[in-house]
């Protein structure tokens, strides 16, 4: 049997707070987060190269699970990676439309969205109300990534502000799906 994939946690711009559910599962659940060394003004070559890093440093199989800017990362990094054999699925949510007119300066970096297909399974879950992504956007993005769509419904950009709290459904899938009951199973 193969060992319990370990599971990065891959936040967005500004990094997630302590009441993003992101943060909730790495204190709850033990989950790594790659950290970045600018959390403000994100660099997409930067951001890529901690990335790799991580993925680098442990080469068990993981499952990635990123949050808004994090999803736009996912993408660039693994269009560029030689290193995502061990990559066994993503969790995407709420990526934003990087490509808006009305995107921060902070951000230009990720003006063009990678649209290549993920060389790994992926699930997009996406907000029908989400500020910074019309559903329509996250629905092409899906569809260029060769990944799955599920609506959350109407809960913003599905952050700290959503009230998800620990947000055991997406956890579920994260562990269901790709995690060690899946393992067991096949």
């Amino acid at each position: 049997m193969t060992a319990t994939p370990r599971v990065l946690i891959l936040p967005g711009w500004q990094n997630s707070g302590p009441a993003h559910w992101q943060s909730r599962w790495e204190v709850l659940h033990g989950f790594e987060r790659v950290q970045q060394a600018d959390w403000d003004w994100p660099r997409r070559g930067d951001w890529m190269a901690q990335l790799e890093t991580a993925v680098l440093a442990d080469r068990r199989p993981t499952v990635l699970v990123a949050h808004s800017l994090g999803c736009q990362l996912v993408a660039a990094w693994a269009a560029h990676s030689q290193h995502t054999a061990n990559i066994r699925a993503a969790l995407l949510v709420a990526p934003p439309d990087t490509a808006r007119e009305d995107m921060p300066p902070q951000l230009s970096t990720w003006r063009r969205i990678v649209r290549q297909r993920l060389p790994f399974p992926a699930v997009v879950i996406y907000s029908c109300s989400d500020p910074f992504c019309a559903a329509a956007r996250a629905l092409s993005m899906t569809a260029d990534w060769g990944a799955e769509a599920r609506c959350l419904g109407d809960k913003g950009h599905i952050n700290g502000e959503s009230g998800l709290g620990d947000w055991p459904e997406g956890l579920r899938w994260v562990q269901g799906e790709y995690g060690a009951d899946a393992e067991a199973a096949r």
